[in-house]
Formats: C-alpha cells, structure tokens, sequence
C-alpha cells in the first residue's frame, strides 16, 4: 500500500464514513418501520438514499481522478447485464453506466458474499439488494433463484449486472481458462476467461418471464492507459475506456438450459474477437454514438456532502475541544487512524491477488 494513497483517502474516507453512516442509519430505520408495510415504497427510498453513496465514488472516478468515456448506452428497462470483468473497479464502472442513464439507484450485482460485510459500502449494498454468491453452486442455485423472483415486484427498472466469468482477468486466471480451453477442445481465450454458465443460465431462465433485455457489455481498456481501480482513483490517474454494449431481446435466446450455455459461451468467443479488434484499431466497429461530459449531478451531491462534513467536523472540534487539549488530539488522532484503517480494508479488499505468472496480458493492447 502506497503512502500517498493512504493520505490522500483518509479525508476522503471520513467523508464516506459519516455519510455512509448516515445513509445506513436511514435504511435501519426504513427497513424496520416501512419495508413491512411496503416493499415498494421501501425500494424507492432506499434507492435515493444509497444513490447519495454511488455518486460519491461516481465523483472520485470523473471529478478526482480523471475522465472515463462510455459508449453505445441502452434504453431505460429492467434488463441483465453480462460484461467482461477486467478490473477490480468493474463494479464502479457499471455505476458510472447507471448514473448515466437515469438506473443507479436500481443497478444491482451479482457479487461475492464476503462483500456485504464491508463497513458502510457492504452494508449499504444489502439493503440496496445485491445478490450475494459463495461460489458454491449447491448453495447458490437456490439462493439466486430466490433472489430474482424477489425482483418481479420491483418499482422502477433496474438492471442485474452478471459477472459470467466469475472472477477478474489476470494473468494467471487467463493462463488456467487457456490451459483448461486446449485440454477440452475449445476456442483458445486471449482477452476473456472461460464463463460459468450456471449461474448465468439460472438468470436467464429466472428473469425472462419479466425483464425484457440482455445487455451484452464489452469493456474495453485503452492502449496505453492502466486499468481502473480504486487505488488509481485515489491517485488521480485517469484511465480510459470504452464500452460497447449490444441489446438482445430475451426472447431470442434459445429456450434449453444447454442452449442458453452454449449461447453465453459463443458471446465470450465475440467478445474475445471483438477485443482483439480494439487492441489493433483502438476502436469498435460500430459507430460511437454519444459522448457525455462529467456528471453534474456527483459534482453537486459530492460538493453537498463536502459542506456537511465539515459543518459536523467543526461543530464537534468545538463541542468537544479537539483542537485544544491532549484529550481533544487523543480523540482526533483515533478518529483519522480509523480512518485509514478502513480506506486500508476497502483498498486491500478491491486489489487483486499476487500473480504466479508473468506474462503480460493482451486485454486491448494495455501493458
């Protein structure tokens, strides 16, 4: 962990600490008092409030670290995305898709478990109903069933963001689908890894019925230019990318569930060539249709949030004289450690794992 991306997010980090606290304590409060008398009601609030959180690491991604470009953009529905996952900020990048298109405070993911129990972020994404995953097929099937039928009452569209791969690119990931790939027959990967089709063939056959699209997403880095991630972000060093992004309706995918695997599976062989393409042009074949500017809406709610925090911050070094005494220091000093410890979690918990193999990954051309 880099110092000076420790310095730089601890005053960041008190600011989504106290909002992020705030934001849970009105979820509690909403979760116990209007979740069982609406549902609905209940997903509409707690929609606007945790859009208060994304804008913030919407902010942190345009407004601190530099500017991304997203292309080819969908329709306002409820619909599953199936992207590429090439970097530990995917997540965040998605958001940044959402909050263009009016559907952040609807963009749900299929994440891992251990997510959840991160402080403020984890638990915000709880009530905001993330689909929560061990990777262990005998208890996910049924888990993730449940969990899209829960989405057939939901008030506005939203999007169920599916990672098929199951974890990011990396090189000793690619290295494994490319082994596994030649012992078995299949078409050799060089940008993509291999999907897991359970998951996604339960999605489909689950949502069908009641959301009308699939999005097939292909992220794209550009050359030159590192992937995103949440350290980058802090170090203000602005990344690149380009997003394609093509609309299937769920009625053209085959009806079996070995046809809608077999389907998925073709997808990742187009996205592969689809990304060897960009790598040596720099470009999508189809034409590029819009280009949007920095998001007003994070810069005003980032701005908004930046007042509060220091209104309450000086209201306390007044009330309890932390500016003036040993105790007052004492209690300041523990305050800002906490927060590095948890700017520290947070960014240990989004890097990836040291990597056994050397070689350079091909992805767009990025090395």
């Amino acid at each position: 962990m880099e110092i000076s991306a420790i310095v730089t997010s601890v005053p960041l980090s008190l600011m989504f600490i106290f909002i992020g606290t705030i934001i849970n304590l009105i979820q509690v409060a909403c979760y116990l008092t209007i979740r069982p008398l609406s549902k609905s009601t209940f997903r509409r609030i707690n929609g606007a409030v945790s859009e208060v959180l994304w804008l913030e690491l919407v902010w942190l991604m345009e407004w601190w670290s530099g500017y991304l470009k997203t292309y080819r953009l969908m329709g306002k529905e409820h619909a599953l995305l199936m992207p590429n996952h090439v970097a530990d900020a995917d997540t965040m990048l998605v958001w940044l898709l959402a909050q263009r298109m009016g559907c952040l405070r609807s963009a749900l993911i299929i994440s891992k478990k251990s997510t959840q129990y991160l402080p403020i972020f984890g638990w915000t994404t709880w009530f905001y109903e993330f689909i929560f995953v061990d990777r262990n097929w005998a208890k996910d099937g049924s888990k993730l069933k449940s969990s899209f039928q829960a989405l057939k009452d939901f008030p506005i569209p939203f999007w169920v963001t599916i990672f098929a791969e199951g974890t990011r690119l990396t090189p000793d990931k690619l290295l494994e689908a490319q082994t596994f790939a030649s012992t078995k027959g299949l078409a050799i990967p060089k940008n993509v890894l291999i999907p897991r089709t359970k998951g996604f063939v339960t999605a489909v056959q689950s949502l069908r019925s009641f959301v009308p699209a699939l999005y097939d997403v292909t992220i794209a880095i550009q050359k030159g230019h590192p992937s995103p991630s949440l350290l980058r972000f802090l170090k203000r060093q602005p990344c690149k990318i380009k997003v394609h992004i093509k609309r299937y309706s769920m009625k053209e995918l085959p009806e079996s569930d070995e046809g809608i695997a077999q389907w998925c599976r073709n997808r990742f062989i187009a996205k592969d060539a689809l990304l060897d393409k960009f790598a040596a042009t720099g470009r999508f074949d189809e034409e590029e249709i819009t280009d949007f500017r920095r998001s007003t809406k994070s810069l005003i709610v980032f701005l908004i949030t930046l007042f509060l925090f220091s209104v309450g911050a000086w209201i306390s070094c007044q009330k309890f004289s932390l500016l003036s005494n040993r105790r007052g220091y004492t209690i300041l000093a523990t305050i800002v450690g906490t927060a590095a410890i948890f700017a520290h979690i947070f960014l240990e918990f989004t890097k990836l794992p040291p990597q056994k193999c050397k070689a350079t990954l091909q992805t767009n051309g990025d090395t």
